[in-house]
Formats: C-alpha cells, sequence, structure tokens
C-alpha cells in the first residue's frame, strides 16, 4: 500500500506543473486556479458536514490547519502556477521539489529533534546532483524573466513552513478534514485573486473545464491526500526523498506532452535520482527494521 501511495503521489504531484502549462495562451493561470479550487471546496465541504466528519475536531486544530493550509496549499500553488504562467519551464519548477528534502533535512534536526543518517545525506546528495542535471539540461531554453525564478524558491519555501507546522501540530485530524479546510482556504484566496485581477470568468471550452477537473482531482485531491498520509506513514525524511523523483517525472511529462528538450543529460539526472531516493528509503525500513526486533533479555542467574 505505501509503495502504491509513492507511486501515485510521485505521478499526481507532478501533474500539477504541466496542467497549467498545457492551457492556452489567451487563459490566465489565475482562472485555472480559482475553477480548480472552488468547486472543489464547496463539494468537499458539504460532504463533510453531511457526513459528520468535522465533529471530533477543535475549533483551534481547524484554525491551525487554516494556517497549515495557507502555506502548504495556497502559497505553494499560487507560486508554482505564477512560475509556468511567468514561462519557467516545467521541468524547471520542479526545482521547487528538488531542493526541499535538502533544506528539511537539515531542519529536521534543530526543528523536530529528528536524525539525518550519512547513508541518508548521501541520498540525498545523489538526488541533488541528478535534479541539478535534470534541470541543467532544460534551463538553457528558458524564456522567462530571471525574476520568474523566484516563484519556485517562494512556493518551495511555503511548503517547508507548512510541512513542519503539521509535524509541530500536537493534533492529527483526518486527512479528509485538513484537505477540506485547505482547499477551502485556497478557494478563497484564489477567488479573491481572480477577482482583484479580472480574471474570474471561465472560457466556456471543453478543454479548459477538462483541464479544471484535472487540476482538482489530480494535484489537489490525490497528490495533498497522500502528502499527508505519506507524511505520518513513512515520516518526513522519507516523504521528502520522493520529491526528488518529481523532477525527472515532471521533465519526462514535460518531453511528451509540451516538447520540452530530453537529453543524455537529463536521462543521468533521472538515474541519480532514483538511486538517491532509494538510498534514504533503504536506510528508513533498517530503521525500522531494527526498532521491530525486541532487545535481548539476560538470563536470570
Amino acid at each position: 500500500m505505501t509503495i502504491g501511495a509513492a507511486i501515485g503521489f510521485v505521478l499526481s504531484w507532478s501533474s500539477g506543473f504541466v496542467i497549467p502549462a498545457l492551457l492556452p495562451a489567451d487563459v490566465s493561470w489565475t482562472t485555472l486556479l480559482v475553477w480548480r479550487f472552488v468547486p472543489l471546496a464547496a463539494i468537499l465541504v458539504a460532504v463533510v458536514l453531511w457526513r459528520g466528519w468535522h465533529r471530533d475536531v477543535t475549533g483551534g486544530a481547524l484554525k491551525r490547519q487554516a494556517i497549515i493550509g495557507l502555506f502548504a496549499q495556497t502559497g505553494y500553488c499560487v507560486f508554482v502556477y505564477a512560475a509556468v504562467g511567468s514561462g519557467v519551464a516545467v521541468g524547471t519548477t520542479a526545482l521547487i521539489d528538488a531542493v526541499q528534502p535538502l533544506v528539511v533535512a537539515t531542519l529536521v534536526g534543530p526543528l523536530l529533534g529528528l536524525r539525518v543518517h550519512g547513508a541518508q545525506w548521501a541520498g540525498l546528495g545523489a538526488g541533488a546532483i541528478g535534479v541539478a542535471l535534470v534541470v541543467g539540461s532544460q534551463i538553457g531554453g528558458a524564456v522567462a524573466h530571471p525574476l520568474a525564478y523566484a516563484f519556485p524558491v517562494l512556493a518551495m519555501a511555503c511548503l517547508i513552513v507548512g510541512t513542519f507546522l503539521e509535524r509541530r501540530s500536537s493534533t492529527r485530524s483526518p486527512v479528509i478534514v485538513v484537505l477540506t479546510v485547505h482547499i477551502a482556504v485556497t478557494a478563497l484566496v484564489c477567488l479573491v485573486l481572480a477577482a482583484v485581477t479580472g480574471t474570474l470568468i471561465p472560457p466556456m471550452t471543453a478543454s479548459f473545464w477538462l483541464s479544471a477537473s484535472l487540476a482538482a482531482v489530480l494535484p489537489t485531491l490525490a497528490a495533498y491526500g497522500l502528502y499527508w498520509w505519506l507524511l505520518g506513514r513513512i515520516g518526513i525524511t522519507a516523504l521528502n526523498a520522493l520529491l526528488f523523483l518529481i523532477a525527472p517525472a515532471t521533465a519526462l511529462a514535460g518531453f511528451v506532452l509540451l516538447g520540452e528538450p530530453l537529453t543524455g543529460l537529463t536521462l543521468a539526472g533521472f538515474a541519480l535520482c532514483g538511486a538517491g531516493v532509494a538510498a534514504v528509503l533503504a536506510r528508513e525500513v533498517r530503521g525500522e527494521r531494527v526498532q521491530a526486533v525486541p532487545a535481548p533479555t539476560r538470563a536470570a542467574g
């Protein structure tokens, strides 16, 4: 189940970079964002209230989740879409997920009291080199303004803050309630953003509504649902190691769907990313096995 969830997470998270790049040039990314979140928020709120899944969640927990969602989903999605809408290649935009594991590994000690082992550092380093090769093979043909590359950095920072706030929280709410709060907060922000920029009215085309529907189901429900589930299942270091696979998956999708370059250097980066993730996850599995073996007892007498 965990392996399947990890594969589904990588694929659905990668789709969040590709879908906005498929929009026609005359459709604003803010329009897609608002119609990705608003209908989904209305459906989820209605379902959660109808099923009563919110009854055991305190008001304080809801407020904390609103703050977490403001960073982890609202800030992240807005800045990713701003990057893609500014012309940053989708493979390069995935750099936000490539740098994050190293930042998180550096911060888990002082902020969460967790230890990153030597094998994990080696895996994280290999993954970082792999991502650098993937991104370096694409960045040469970019046409975006240099300042546009600040958007992926801001998106990365938002997701890191949201992730650490979640891990430091003393209460754990059901994933469906967490998603509903995050999506509702994001929908409200996107609604205001689209209204202010005059991009609220959607085009009445089948391709737009297909993109909005896919964006609601894949990178919103599936990717974020699996992100929070895996965070509790495999831990913050292993989960962030999976993010090294986002850049290769996104670059491959960009090659197939958008005609972005895919070179031998890119493929070498893919291999290093995979090796880095394998090293981190293997160390996590060994750690779990050691903890599962009971300590030997000394015979009496």
